[in-house]
């Protein structure tokens, strides 16, 4: 009786798709966990980002200048291209 179980479980596994599709979906999950690695550094290096801008708010809020480089819109050069002829 054991041993005809164990032919029938046998019969049984090769003939489904259970070990394959099985084998499929762990590689899409360590497809994905990869993937949520990369995702992840990417979160700490902003992260990294908002700690280092808040610490220039604080800066600001005791009236310290500011660091860095000026905005886009104080740069900017006027020029005379306004003339209507």
């Amino acid at each position: 009786m054991k041993k005809y179980l164990k032919r029938l479980w046998g019969a049984i596994w090769a003939s489904t798709e259970l070990d394959e599709k099985a084998i499929a979906a762990i590689e899409i999950a360590k497809n994905r966990v990869e993937m949520m690695k990369l995702e992840l550094e990417d979160v700490k290096k902003a992260a990294k980002n908002v700690v280092a801008q808040s610490k220039d708010v604080v800066d600001a809020a005791k009236g310290k200048k500011r660091r860095g480089r000026k905005p886009y819109y104080k740069n900017k050069k006027k020029t005379n291209n306004n003339s209507k002829k």
